[in-house]
């Protein structure tokens, strides 16, 4: 669902009250366990600024940041090799074609773990997440040319006990959840940002597309010989093919990070019914509140859904009853807490 300067920063003994303190991360962005990863000032600034170009050289971002280029790619290494975070390309559903279809299935605790797993496996899921406890899975299905949702199997399983199927019909947010993107100043935001993407409408997906497209949602950082070599194209198409879809806006580049990593405990979905006319204002409010990752207009009982992002549990009812209760026009919340993701992008490597 689914858009860090100031010299020594890579020497941790140096503070940044700008910043926040080096956090003791327990939980990496997968729901495979890692090592404890300490994360300092360099590596949030990082982070950061690959949110704003995720194939930007080690050699600029190590620039912007007054460090040195070793510095960023061994930074980025252990970042990576550790599951904290990674890169990831995603098409951009709109400009290929594709219906984006939000599924989500109740059904035994015991069957959600391998069942997750399955889904997470499949070439047309782009977000598997494990909800209240493993009592219920949410995915997105992608389909191409505008189809409906694959659920063929899926109402059939005696483990599974309800099927509900909206359609995402828009994203509201045209920008990162905001605990991803405050380690930069404007400066440097400025210089490591690349042009905006041209507003251009559908395309057609060419057989280096479609070969291309998954290799680069596994890895948004892959180098063109790679790349080459594994869609079978020289590495001059591939090299023109990729910067046209990230001029055209099909390709957007994602970093993978769980929002624990920031100290952020308390994820939540939250669908909403709205009063029609007050669906886009209320859908722009909280498009803007710093709680929000995700925000987008669905079919359904529900006319809205949304992913907020909460410090903790206290945070999260304080959001809630504070803020979304308080919006003119919304007369029905339902929320599901987050458990684990299985799938973000593409399948855990």
């Amino acid at each position: 669902m689914s858009r860090v300067m100031g010299p020594m920063l890579h020497r941790p003994s140096v503070p940044d009250p700008q910043l926040p303190s080096p956090r003791r991360c327990p939980t990496p962005a997968y729901t495979d366990q890692v090592d404890s990863v300490t994360l300092d000032a360099l590596d949030l600034r990082l982070l950061h600024a690959l949110q704003l170009d995720g194939r930007a050289p080690f050699s600029k971002i190590a620039d912007v940041l007054g460090v040195s280029d070793r510095t960023v790619a061994r930074r980025f290494g252990r970042l990576r090799s550790t599951g904290i975070a990674r890169v990831a390309g995603v098409p951009d559903s709109r400009r290929t074609g594709h219906a984006e279809w939000l599924v989500r299935l109740r059904g035994l605790p015991s069957a959600t773990a391998p069942l997750a797993r399955a889904l997470a496996r499949r070439p047309d899921t782009a977000w598997v997440t494990v909800l209240s406890s493993g009592t219920e899975i949410v995915c997105i299905f992608r389909v191409a040319e505008e189809g409906p949702a694959p659920l063929e199997g899926l109402g059939r399983l005696p483990q599974i006990t309800q099927v509900d199927v909206q359609r995402l019909l828009r994203p509201v947010m045209d920008h990162r959840w905001a605990g991803r993107t405050s380690a930069l100043t404007a400066e440097q935001i400025t210089a490591l940002r690349p042009p905006p993407a041209a507003d251009a409408g559908p395309v057609c997906l060419t057989e280096l597309d479609r070969r291309l497209l998954p290799a680069l949602a596994a890895d948004g950082r892959a180098a063109y010989p790679g790349l080459a070599q594994q869609v079978g194209w020289s590495e001059s198409a591939v090299r023109r093919r990729l910067e046209e879809l990230r001029r055209t806006g099909v390709l957007q580049l994602d970093v993978e990070v769980a929002p624990r990593v920031f100290g952020f405990s308390a994820q939540c979905l939250v669908w909403l019914t709205v009063t029609p006319a007050r669906l886009g204002s209320v859908a722009r409010a909280l498009a803007a509140d710093p709680e929000a990752a995700f925000v987008g207009t669905t079919t359904g009982a529900h006319n809205l859904i949304a992913i907020a992002v909460c410090r903790d549990a206290n945070a999260l009812h304080a959001y809630l009853t504070d803020r979304i209760s308080c919006l003119n026009g919304v007369d029905r919340v339902e929320t599901a807490m987050v458990t684990s993701y299985t799938k973000r992008t593409a399948p855990s490597p």
